[in-house]
């Protein structure tokens, strides 16, 4: 497997990833399918800190991730979110370890206070992977997205860097 920085090439792959989630999951509340022209520029949107990257096995994208900002206020600048999407089929390969771990790995490097990650359900697996690397779930948040005609909540868990052990 090998991680990287997405690149505009990866846009297809991402959205058939992405865009299956959509319409087929609650992974992620959004109800429109992306395009590749939206998928090319949320790539080039992330760069530094806030990077893009994508897990490979065999030279085909089987996941990807990204930081973005919690919050649009400035006082929130210290505080960023994780996405990781893993193809349906690569899903319990590790794929999603590998993906964190980079970001964690980023995160840290760019000096950011804290990761927050948003799990819809919350999807155990995710609750799990995110516990792995020391996230803790710090709140619910009740019936605060819609999709497939269903009120869902959305579990909120937060991996702050000044709790963790030192190296």
């Amino acid at each position: 497997m090998k991680i990287r920085s997405a690149a505009a090439a990866d846009a297809e792959a991402m959205c058939e990833i992405y865009n299956y989630e959509v319409l087929q999951s609650k992974a992620t509340l959004d109800l429109v399918p992306r395009t590749l022209d939206e998928q090319r520029q949320w790539i080039t949107d992330r760069s530094g800190g806030l990077r893009a990257i994508v897990a490979e096995v065999d030279e085909r994208v089987v996941g990807f991730a990204s930081l973005s900002f919690y919050r649009d206020r400035p006082g929130y600048r210290g505080s960023v979110e994780d996405s990781v999407y893993v193809d349906r089929q690569a899903q319990g390969k590790g794929i999603g370890s590998a993906l964190l771990t980079e970001l964690i790995k980023t995160a840290e490097a760019h000096g950011f206070h804290t990761i927050m990650s948003r799990i819809v359900g919350p999807q155990e697996a995710s609750v799990r992977l995110h516990q792995k690397f020391g996230f803790e779930m710090v709140g619910i948040e009740r019936q605060v997205g819609r999709k497939f005609g269903q009120w869902h909540d959305v579990g909120l868990m937060q991996l702050l860097f000044t709790d963790r052990p030192s190296t």
